[in-house]
């Protein structure tokens, strides 16, 4: 046994796999908080589209999940902080409750930023009374998932973020004198992987999300993939070509979105005074051509590649591929559609709607990006987001 010193609360004692949960959770909820700490009071509330939501809204839906989905069915005595909150911060939840549509998360002036920092210091005193008694195996799954979908909300953060003061008209910084989005260029050579029958999907003990279950068997063949991803520098090429003004390369529904959202570059993208200059989490900036390129939707990436004579790996040809090459600076678009694996099923409870019911419409994404959590991402990890959004860190690898 071990036992933990902590200044809110009396020493309490735990056992060596709890210890390890919980300096996770400690780590993990401060980390939430230091990615908000350089932001001001009035940008914790900005929700410039409905795909974006506020700083505000992440840091209580975060603790909303520890509340609803382990305090309140496992904790015996526990008192519920606001009983308003599960309306506030419910994200999809439909066996959950009602809930604020995504859309009006921006109009949530109260409660206030104070209030939210005053919740999670209630919910995080009282999962380390929760501590003091040993988790099941059932709750021990369920409260890594809640460390889980911290670190996904706080890569959506920091996503978030970038597109508020992004679309600033004074294109703030988030942070000044650290650049977190270079990543130098190599030269790209293919891989080549052989014909045959592979296993996908994943094997071990660890966490891993229902999505990435069954391992199974699938045959591909004979395929190059690149080791390195498309740099801006080669994307400018496919612009300069004409690359959003000639039909060819794209799909209808992508050449609809360029007709209609008037695009010619990637997100972020600006052209200045004769140059080029992208929005950084720095700020305003030139561009930095051997840079991968990013923020860049299903329709650009997919037309990139047929312009370039290739095309977008298949989400198993990534991951059958993907020790040979270095991953992890951008999420890398698949041109496989969002499907369940062969034999997936959902849980009975409300963390059944985590992943299952968004399996139509969608593309795979695969890999991690600058702005994921250390240790989150693993090759079976399966992203997926709707083939016309661009506001994550998206680039491209390309296969033949």
């Amino acid at each position: 046994m071990s036992y933990l010193n902590n200044d809110t609360c009396p020493k309490y004692r735990i056992s060596k796999f709890q210890d390890n949960l919980l300096e996770r959770f400690q780590t993990i909820r401060s980390r939430t908080e230091t990615v908000c700490k350089p932001l001001p009071i009035e940008d914790y509330v900005v929700q410039p589209q409905d795909f974006v939501s506020p700083p505000k809204w992440h840091l209580g839906h975060t603790t909303w999940f520890f509340e609803t989905m382990i305090l309140l069915p496992y904790f015996k005595g526990y008192k519920v902080f606001n009983a308003n909150y599960n309306y506030i911060f419910n994200s999809y939840y439909e066996t959950v409750g009602v809930r604020v549509i995504r859309t009006d998360r921006g109009n949530l002036s109260r409660p206030s930023v104070e209030d939210i920092y005053l919740y999670r210091k209630y919910i995080n005193e009282a999962m380390l009374q929760f501590f003091q008694k040993e988790m099941s195996k059932d709750v021990s799954v369920l409260f890594e998932l809640g460390l889980q979908h911290e670190q996904q909300h706080q890569e959506l953060l920091m996503t978030d973020i970038k597109y508020i003061l992004g679309n600033n008209p004074l294109f703030p910084p988030y942070i000044e004198n650290k650049n977190s989005e270079i990543a130098p260029a190599k030269t790209s050579k293919w891989i080549s992987v052989k014909e045959g029958v592979y296993e996908i999907g994943f094997k071990g003990d660890g966490f891993c999300f229902d999505n990435e279950l069954n391992r199974h068997k699938v045959y591909l063949s004979a395929y190059q993939i690149a080791s390195e991803l498309v740099t801006n520098q080669e994307y400018l090429a496919f612009i300069n070509d004409g690359g959003y003004e000639k039909f060819r390369n794209w799909h209808a529904e992508g050449w609809d979105w360029i007709q209609n959202q008037k695009a010619k570059a990637p997100m972020y993208w600006y052209f200045i005074e004769k140059e080029w200059h992208n929005y950084t989490l720095n700020g305003l900036q030139p561009i930095d051509w051997n840079a991968p390129v990013t923020h860049i939707n299903f329709y650009e990436a997919f037309a990139f590649a047929s312009w370039a004579k290739k095309r977008l790996p298949t989400e198993a040809e990534w991951e059958v591929a993907n020790d040979q090459f270095n991953w992890g600076k951008r999420w890398e678009w698949t041109q496989s559609a969002y499907l369940p694996y062969p034999g997936f099923t959902t849980a009975d409870d409300a963390t059944g709607e985590y992943n299952g019911k968004f399996m139509v419409n969608q593309m795979v994404l695969r890999g991690a990006s600058v702005v994921t959590a250390e240790h989150h991402s693993r090759p079976t990890y399966r992203n997926f987001f709707q083939t016309n959004l661009q506001w994550q860190f998206t680039g491209i690898r390309l296969a033949q």
